[in-house]
């Protein structure tokens, strides 16, 4: 952070958070599509809401300050900023990517990418043996997510990273499911950071957006080209909401964490649970890893019920927990990975990584934890087979 000691603060004060013409405490949505010149040649630093707009600048400004990094873009959707990014690579670049990431961008890769040339390998990231196996000439970069998307793998950001540099390829990081309150990639030598905003970031399910922060002035120029010339950026209203949503960002969080640790501990109390998928657990495979490079365990969770018990029934029966897409929203939401976010990856690659059909991922919010747990209680009553 450029200007504060403690991210609380700078999510409320970070970036451009006065309006310099007016003096406004919060920048307002500038709702216009063009700006007037002063002459030829001759603006006031707008031209078109394209190219740049006032209250998308706040926001890219804001979270290039929050993640530690110099620059920051705004883009419609995370899968657009995800787009904008793989744009930076030609035809016979291979990207690596880890072994259980979204849907989405396993999509974009092998139904639109590699239609462009683009090709992708899955690797194991978790292993530096494994990952440095999969590297070749071809290899540009690795895209990863830690913790991973829906099992919550956690990979050594910093590893991966170094071992990325030493090929001359570059790491790219989507922060999504942590945010720069709980990880900054940046500072463990990551190349280029990826939200989708639509999650904790936005906090209150309201809007779709996405996010990247790089460093590098070469890349940033290069990101900054493809936003305005494919022209998937983030409207004013929206960037707007998006800066209102940061601003509360830390004590959504913190609630976020502590309703996942309640339950958590309910959920390993459980006898129909059989397994639980939470990087915040010291049994957990990436405890030690992920202690390492994040304040905590973050707030989503998977876990997969017994034989005995209907998924199904589960998710019909939730009623204060709410069966949808997406995450990180103030209100509860559960959603089956196998047959929706990771719907696109072909079965056989679901099994292979651990994306059972029996896996369920949840998001808390930040409802009372004794409401979620009862609500859980009862769909999983009702989910046992008799």
């Amino acid at each position: 952070m450029a200007k504060y000691t403690d991210i609380s603060t700078a999510v409320i004060h970070g970036g451009k958070s006065i309006d310099e013409a007016t003096g406004a405490v919060n920048v307002p949505i500038y709702q216009t599509s063009t700006f007037k010149q002063d002459a030829l040649g001759r603006t006031r630093g707008y031209e078109y809401s394209r190219t740049g707009n006032p209250t998308r600048e706040a926001l890219e400004k804001l979270i290039a300050e929050l993640e530690g990094g110099e620059h920051g873009y705004a883009f419609g959707s995370g899968m657009a900023a995800i787009t904008a990014v793989l744009s930076l690579f030609r035809s016979g670049d291979r990207i690596l990517i880890s072994e259980n990431v979204y849907g989405g961008t396993f999509r974009v890769l092998d139904k639109v990418f590699d239609g462009f040339g683009v090709t992708y390998s899955i690797v194991d990231t978790t292993s530096r043996e494994a990952f440095e196996a999969g590297f070749g000439p071809d290899v540009k970069a690795v895209l990863l997510e830690s913790p991973a998307n829906p099992l919550l793998t956690v990979t050594d950001i910093r590893m991966v990273s170094e071992v990325a540099h030493a090929h001359n390829a570059l790491s790219i990081v989507d922060n999504t499911f942590m945010t720069p309150y709980l990880q900054k990639p940046l500072d463990l030598g990551a190349d280029i950071v990826i939200h989708s905003a639509t999650k904790y970031l936005g906090g209150h399910s309201d809007l779709v957006a996405g996010l990247v922060v790089v460093n590098d002035e070469d890349i940033a120029k290069r990101i900054g080209f493809i936003q305005n010339a494919t022209g998937g950026v983030l409207g004013p209203f929206d960037s707007f909401l998006l800066i209102r949503g940061i601003k509360t960002l830390a004590v959504r969080m913190d609630r976020h964490v502590e309703n996942a640790e309640a339950l958590i501990r309910y959920l390993n109390g459980n006898k129909a649970v059989g397994k639980v998928h939470y990087p915040g657990l010291e049994s957990d495979p990436g405890f030690a890893v992920n202690s390492k490079q994040a304040v905590n365990g973050g707030a989503m969770i998977s876990f997969e019920l017994k034989d005995g018990y209907d998924v199904p029934t589960f998710f019909s029966s939730l009623r204060l927990v709410s069966l949808a897409e997406s995450l990180g929203g103030v209100e509860s939401l559960a959603c089956h990975p196998a047959s929706m976010t990771h719907a696109s990856i072909p079965r056989e690659i679901r099994l292979q990584v651990g994306i059972t059909d029996g896996l369920i991922r949840l998001s808390p919010g930040i409802e009372a934890a004794s409401d979620i747990i009862a609500d859980l209680e009862q769909a999983i009553e009702r989910a046992a087979l008799r």
